[in-house]
């Protein structure tokens, strides 16, 4: 498909530069089949699902995996991407052009690594020297890597230390948050509890790719990167005895959905997996493992506006976008949510 269908006009002002408070009194728009739009909140969440559905998050977490630094007098910017081994990470480099093979990059806090191999797609593998682990060096020298949508509007500070973490937040290894979970407060949690409705987590580190525009002018010329991620053995058999059951599967986030499919067969049997996945998801895709999606709303002609509008119809997403921005929902990653079930 033409890259340029998923194309729509964002307003800025749509883009959400901080989360609202409480986080669970975000706006939700309810995509429901064909049915009209609802202008619901994340807090009636417990209300719109049934009772034996499954509400599956991701717990990653965020580390701190934006430097600043230099190569010799040049300065640049790292963002860390996907963990290689314990002390090589790949990453993509801003001002890459001044880097070569083998150059020694500083940053703050006495924090160094060595740029040791460049890749087709432009970032490296840098490795980190010493004993002390990678993630202890990025407490000292990194910040949040905030999406370049917000960064390039205000600089990232304390408070985007808590913002930008989930509070199912408990496996390090992410550099952008699943943000879909953000909305979710204890309150909200022990809602859905008592309603009946079933919690379940799985691991996908969330890699920096998932901020790269889509620069081919056709899908299947895209590629996505590869991201590490984990279902376990009861996980998954508690998602298909609750789906034998009756019950819903309803993915929080494109990155609990994109894993639970990397895991299903081809008759919706979700099995446990560990592993790269590098899935795309576009229309035409035949979903086998999930019933229903939360998530915020994306961007033009990005992977996710492709992937919602998978799941629900490229026209019907289209038009719910078209609301959303008439009725001033907040977009992306500090933004407002949606319920999509098809």
């Amino acid at each position: 498909m033409r890259v340029d269908l998923f194309d729509f006009d964002l307003p800025p002002e749509r883009i959400a530069l901080r989360p609202v408070r409480p986080r669970d009194a975000a706006r939700m728009l309810l995509v429901q089949g064909e049915k009209p739009f609802q202008d619901r909140k994340v807090s009636d969440l417990p209300q719109l699902l049934r009772a034996g559905d499954v509400l599956v998050f991701n717990d990653t977490r965020v580390i701190p995996a934006q430097l600043e630094g230099r190569r010799g007098e040049a300065k640049i910017g790292v963002t860390l991407h996907k963990r290689i081994d314990l002390r090589r990470w790949q990453a993509f480099i801003r001002n890459a052009k001044r880097v070569r093979e083998g150059d020694e990059l500083t940053f703050g806090g006495g924090v160094t690594g060595i740029a040791e191999t460049r890749h087709d797609d432009g970032s490296f593998t840098i490795n980190f020297p010493g004993d002390e682990p990678v993630e202890i060096l990025l407490e000292r020298a990194g910040t949040m890597p905030l999406p370049p949508y917000i960064a390039g509007k205000r600089p990232t500070d304390a408070q985007d230390r808590e913002d930008y973490q989930t509070m199912f937040a408990t496996r390090d290894g992410a550099v952008a948050a699943p943000t879909a979970s953000l909305h979710f407060t204890p309150e909200l949690v022990a809602a859905i509890d008592t309603a009946g409705i079933a919690r379940e987590m799985l691991t996908l580190h969330v890699g920096a790719g998932t901020f790269l525009p889509v620069k081919a002018e056709e899908t299947q010329d895209h590629r996505m990167h590869a991201e590490w991620g984990r279902i376990d053995g009861g996980v998954a058999d508690r998602l298909n005895a609750a789906r034998k059951a009756g019950g819903r599967i309803i993915a929080v986030g494109t990155t609990s959905l994109r894993l639970l499919e990397s895991a299903a067969r081809d008759d919706g049997v979700i099995e446990p997996f560990e592993g790269d996945t590098s899935i795309f998801i576009t229309p035409s895709y035949r979903f086998k493992a999930v019933d229903g999606l939360m998530t915020n709303f994306h961007l033009p002609k990005s992977t996710l506006f492709m992937l919602v509008s998978a799941l629900m119809g490229l026209d019907r997403m289209q038009a719910a976008y078209a609301h959303a921005i008439e009725n001033e929902y907040r977009f992306y990653s500090y933004g407002d949510s949606s319920l999509l079930l098809p």
